[in-house]
């Protein structure tokens, strides 16, 4: 189950931040889910969370 949440709650919940999640997006590193009325981008808190790993396994 996917948790999509905007960049801003991402931020909070996963201690990366707003413009390292805006890379990710631009590299292909992280899928986009649309917006928010805010013009946020909505994305996977648990695929944020994975590339954390894979970022701490290296």
């Amino acid at each position: 189950m996917s948790r999509l949440v905007d960049t801003a709650a991402a931020a909070l919940g996963t201690g990366v931040k707003p413009a390292t999640m805006r890379k990710w997006l631009q590299r292909g590193k992280l899928t986009k889910h649309g917006h928010d009325y805010h013009g946020r981008a909505i994305v996977d808190l648990d695929e944020i969370r994975a590339i954390q790993r894979t970022k701490d396994a290296a």
